[in-house]
């Protein structure tokens, strides 16, 4: 994969790390360390973005004028 940047949103419950792509926000993982919770979230984008995954909803932004 080459280098991209990815927004993600996470939070601490209890002992867990929680976490999804703000791209992908139907698509919640979990780690014990933070950085099991980032290779988490890489292994999710690329099921996603590789067709592993069916149905996939998207996020994006419309201007209206």
């Amino acid at each position: 994969m080459s280098n991209t940047s990815l927004d993600y949103t996470y939070w601490q419950d209890e002992e867990m790390w929680l976490g999804y792509l703000d791209e992908y926000p139907d698509y919640v993982t979990q780690g014990e360390t933070m950085d099991e919770l980032k290779e988490n979230l890489i292994d999710i984008y690329k099921d996603l973005t590789e067709g592993h995954i069916p149905a996939v909803r998207h996020h994006a932004a419309l201007v209206v004028a």
